[in-house]
């Protein structure tokens, strides 16, 4: 297995000048506003006459709610005129450098697309896949060109939530990966890279955990499934928009990930045995994640660091001053 780096993933992508989106459902459409906001010519192929049809008009129909919000740098027409619909498979790859494919979650229906990918595009261009927990290595490990495959899964939608996971198979080339990266961290997307494959790779595990607890706590009687929502929205989602749970835990208690886990990691170890999950965190584990914490924050000292934290969670706060949840009957 590869381990990948920040370090080897800074390889220029400025011959990428057109990329082509396969699929046009909900997912297909938020990478075309990704891609075209940022400059980016798209090509958009999708099977389904309807869908075909009204691709530009549902991306026009966001842009321009997007706009209204301050959330673009320039007119809806401007970015528009930069996406296009193609009839065929063939002619929408015809001179692209990026291939993000957006069909549907089918290990066959994704292995004829890319073996068809695989020979309608030259071997340097990336075919990425948006799938949210099939690894690449089931539906394009038997490939000639498999080291130019891999997993692309944003974040939904990724035109608000600007985070997309790499999730390499162990055949594919690092100069993939740098190219993937480049071209994401140029459409303001964040790459996450994934070391290995993973059913539901990372961001899926993690919401999986929290919803797995959340429906026992409602199943138990210990909650309501509306005030464990209000919970989240409020409290664990408001801070995790500033910071992540490990930097959480180290500005949570004086002393850091490695207090917070002396203090904390055997309650939180029954937490997983009442479920039947025997995962304590292990001295090196924490070790591992607390250097790596402590490596990445700012400021010298924990007090800086927690001012730094506290300082962007006023902002937020300030951001969100009047705004109610919309989805709760009696709130605007």
């Amino acid at each position: 297995m590869t381990i990948y780096s920040t370090s080897n993933l800074e390889q220029p992508d400025s011959e990428i000048q057109s990329v082509a989106i396969v699929g046009a459902g909900s997912i297909g459409i938020a990478w075309c506003i990704v891609f075209a906001s940022a400059g980016v010519d798209v090509r958009i192929f999708e099977l389904d006459e309807t869908r075909r049809e009204s691709a530009l008009a549902a991306a026009e129909s966001l842009l321009h709610e997007m706009h209204g919000a301050g959330l673009l740098s320039e007119p809806v027409d401007d970015i528009l005129v930069r996406m296009s619909v193609w009839e065929t498979l063939a002619e929408v790859v015809s001179g692209v450098g990026y291939v993000q494919e957006c069909v549907v979650e089918n290990i066959d229906v994704k292995r004829e697309l890319f073996h068809q990918l695989d020979q309608l595009t030259p071997k340097e261009v990336v075919l990425a896949s948006s799938t949210s927990a099939i690894p690449s290595s089931k539906f394009a490990g038997e490939l000639e060109g498999r080291d130019r495959c891999l997993v692309v899964h944003p974040a939904n939608p990724p035109y608000f939530l600007r985070v997309a996971e790499i999730v390499p198979a162990e055949f594919t080339s690092s100069a993939t990966v740098a190219a993937t990266a480049a071209i994401l961290r140029r459409v303001r997307i964040s790459p996450v890279l994934l070391n290995t494959e993973i059913e539901g790779f990372a961001f899926n595990r993690l919401q999986g955990a929290l919803l797995r607890e959340a429906y026992c706590l409602v199943r138990d009687g210990v909650i309501s499934a509306v005030d464990l929502d209000t919970l989240v929205r409020e409290g664990l989602g408001r801070r995790w928009s500033v910071v992540g749970p490990f930097a959480t835990s180290e500005l949570n208690t004086r002393g850091g990930l490695r207090q917070h886990s002396e203090v904390l990691g055997a309650v939180y170890a029954r937490f997983g045995l009442e479920r039947g999950l025997e995962n304590p965190w292990t001295p090196a584990t924490i070790n591992t994640v607390a250097n790596a914490i402590e490596q990445d924050l700012p400021f010298g000292n924990w007090e800086e660091n927690v001012r730094e934290r506290d300082h962007a969670m006023i902002k937020v706060a300030s951001l969100l001053k009047g705004f109610e949840n919309p989805l709760v009957r009696g709130e605007s």
